[in-house]
């Protein structure tokens, strides 16, 4: 339930049926009907932007994947970043070829390709890679002996690692011989070189070994996840009896994989053991080569509030510790965004890291002696770090310094000095630096604009536009789109709050309307922003023509607002955040134009879960909900992510049962809608067919749909079209 994918699942989570184009209006838009149709069949709102865009070496050109000829053939060309022409161009292939992704060598003469991809858990997958020699146009593939995971090209191009069957391999491109590094590999049980599911789902950990900078060395973790228990999907294929696949899922309080960490030496073929002289359980979460051909990894305690960063001498294995950062509740492994990205070496053998050690996320200089420098202060925060020019000496960075709702580019010298805004445009603005820092692309939205999409120079100095979205600003103006319009306002314990609101047009002075408010919630997370929000921008806005007001509240637990807002939430995950919905809802009920009657909560995942809570513990103040994919008892998440903000159910009974919905099933005394995929390998289906039997049990009546074979997505085929009928009528019949 990391924010990062939970954001991108509440960007798909979106659409309003054509179904819905009901009498009650009074108040709807003379615009053009948006419906559900438009939405999730023919994607008519889907916003231009630059996917298959990467940065060459060179920091001057970049190339671009793109499908032509009725997406029959593929290409990827090199272009100039400044003017736009292509440079030349690198490949041409049929799509039947079917690339999913592609990455250079170091020197850039050949691709990685990956081909014919398989999904194995929501953020991984396994594929049959290719190597492109872009000059003599020749394609091979990387090996004929199964399906490959995370191919990666060493530093000289001349060498390939990969996992296969939970054992890392190394592919010789030169004389085409193929090595097992590792070989006690086995499913279930041990895993070389990958993440177990936790780790990729909780720590963002996309592959579990690394290259050395010379190529001589791969570290990488081992999990044995023999003692983890196995959780057990079911698919319906069709055929005579269900198909059965188990994988190991560490439940909170349950045995987690004993990870360990490996040096292999390609020439004497030996490999070092790392020897972690910890009897307590802990994770590495993350691990990283240094400049001078050593390495360094991050050691975290289970409960996630002491974090150790060790030195290790890649030669003999010696460790030494760097620095170590405790806190009262949790350590943010790196808060905001990609985390390998959070700690960056310098060629002096510092780094640049991350910290919320003064209660606000910021910069720090960690220097080679132990030492450290906090390198931006205040009371706002940095939410992503995005490199370091050591040519220029400086540092580029995204925050929240100009407001929470908002986020802008910062550049910095590395003394923490002469501190320079490059985005003056008020909204949400996100950069993508060439690998020389001379260029920037800035792709700027706000919650009423869909995004423009910019090349900078490293002043800050516009160069040309790369999309703009016109076409998609136009639909706004035939739909006669309501403008999202931000309000604050405070609880009746003194807590100020952000939210958002669209309301229909051509609103009646003397009519009251319902309401349906939109939540997430999660820790960290943030929906009261000033950005554009795709999908679920244009079903609220079919909302609103029909009669509706929208809103969203940010409670406490959320990001943005530094540690003391976000973390009072710690071992009492649920309690503050849907206090603050319930006060919201009143707080909107108040207003002359509101119907306090008819207000509806509707979350996904952990908006799931709020939305649950919402409706049973405020009862008298909602009178419909919708949860998706909802956990209903933290017991059945995972390790990673609930002991960080519960500890165990053994050191928190009360944390875990007073916040639970399925404990307050006898509550319910409104319209409730459940939905959930039988297939969802993140919030298992186990926490609906609970909740369902607990309402039962209470003989309380709801609205329930599952859909078979999905996972916590629920997508493929016209499932979101469904989907979305089924909670338009539900909202059209409850409120």
């Amino acid at each position: 339930m990391t924010k990062n994918i939970l954001f991108l699942l509440l960007y798909f989570v979106s659409s309003y049926s054509a179904m819905a184009q009901s009498a009650n209006s009074a108040s709807a838009t003379t615009g053009q009907a948006i419906t559900l149709d438009d939405i999730w069949l023919k994607y008519s709102y889907y916003p231009e932007t630059t996917e298959g865009f990467d940065f060459m070496k060179d920091g001057k050109t970049y190339s671009r994947m793109e499908r032509f000829d009725n997406n029959t053939k593929i290409t990827i060309n090199q272009y100039d970043i400044a003017d736009g022409k292509r440079v030349k161009n690198l490949l041409e292939a049929d799509a039947k070829l079917d690339i999913g992704g592609y990455a250079f060598d170091s020197a850039e003469t050949q691709l990685l390709l990956s081909t014919q991809e398989e999904a194995l858990y929501r953020h991984s997958s396994v594929a049959n890679y290719q190597v492109y020699d872009i000059k003599s146009k020749q394609l091979k593939a990387v090996s004929d002996k199964g399906k490959q995971r995370i191919a990666t090209f060493d530093p000289s191009g001349n060498k390939i690692a990969f996992v296969r069957d939970n054992n890392l391999h190394i592919k010789d491109i030169n004389n085409n011989t193929e090595q097992a590094i590792t070989t006690n590999g086995k499913a279930n049980a041990i895993i070389n070189g990958a993440p177990d599911w936790v780790y990729e789902e909780e720590f963002s950990m996309d592959r579990a070994y690394y290259w050395s900078p010379s190529g001589s060395k791969i570290a990488y973790l081992r999990f044995d996840e023999s003692a983890v228990p196995s959780f057990l999907l079911t698919e319906y294929d069709g055929g005579l009896y269900p198909t059965y696949s188990s994988f190991k899922y560490p439940k909170a309080g349950e045995p987690n994989s004993k990870v360990s960490l490996h040096i292999y030496d390609l020439a004497t073929q030996k490999t070092i053991d790392i020897a972690i002289k910890d009897t307590a359980e802990y994770y590495i979460p993350r691990f990283k080569w240094s400049p001078d051909g050593n390495l360094c990894f991050f050691k975290l305690n289970r409960h996630q509030n002491d974090l150790s960063v060790y030195k290790v001498n890649a030669t003999s294995g010696e460790l030494q510790l760097w620095f170590r950062e405790k806190n009262p509740s949790y350590v943010e492994v790196a808060p905001g965004t990609d985390v390998m990205d959070n700690f960056l070496f310098l060629a002096n053998g510092n780094a640049i890291g991350l910290s919320e050690e003064d209660g606000f996320n910021h910069i720090y200089q960690y220097n080679a002696n132990g030492t450290k420098k906090q390198l931006t202060k205040g009371g706002w925060e940095v939410t992503k770090l995005y490199g370091v020019d050591e040519k220029r000496s400086l540092i580029y960075y995204q925050s929240t310094e100009e407001s929470p709702l908002q986020r802008h580019i910062y550049v910095v010298d590395v003394k923490g000095a002469n501190k320079k805004c490059l985005t003056l445009t008020q909204g949400w603005n996100d950069a993508e630096f060439s690998a020389t820092f001379d260029y920037f692309i800035l792709t700027h939205s706000t919650i009423n604009s869909p995004s423009d999409i910019t090349v900078y120079d490293y002043t800050g100095r516009k160069q040309r536009d790369l999309v703009s979205n016109t076409t998609l600003r136009e639909k706004q103006r035939t739909c006669n789109v309501s403008d999202v319009e931000f309000f604050k306002f405070t609880t009746p314990d003194n807590v100020l709050l952000n939210g958002w609101m669209i309301k229909p047009q051509n609103m009646q002075a003397n009519k009251k309307y319902p309401v349906l408010m939109y939540v997430y919630g999660g820790p960290a997370s943030q929906e009261a922003v000033d950005q554009w929000n795709t999908f679920d921008y244009w079903w609220f806005q079919m909302l609103a023509q029909q009669g509706y007001i929208v809103a969203c509240v940010d409670g406490r637990g959320t990001g943005g607002r530094g540690e003391s807002f976000k973390k009072c939430t710690y071992k009492q995950l649920g309690k503050w955040e849907t206090n603050d919905q319930i006060e919201a809802a009143k707080w909107l009920g108040k207003q002359s134009y509101i119907d306090p009657a008819r207000i509806g909560i509707f979350g996904w995942s952990y908006g799931g879960y709020m939305s649950l809570l919402a409706i049973l513990k405020g009862n008298d103040v909602f009178k419909s909900a919708i949860a998706v994919a909802p956990v209903t008892n933290w017991k059945w998440y995972d390790s990673i992510y609930t002991e960080r903000f519960l500890q165990t159910p053994e050191e928190n009974k009360g944390g875990y049962e007073n916040n639970s919905p399925i404990n307050f099933a006898d509550r319910l005394k409104g319209n409730l809608l459940i939905v959930h995929g039988d297939a969802d390998d993140n919030v298992h289906y186990q926490n609906t067919a609970e909740m369902v039997k607990a309402l039962v049990d209470a003989n309380k009546q709801f609205d329930f749909m599952a859909y078979p074979n999905k996972n916590h997505g629920i997508a493929g085929g016209y499932t979101r079209y469904h989907l979305y009928t089924k909670m338009t009528n539900f909202l059209k019949e409850k409120l």
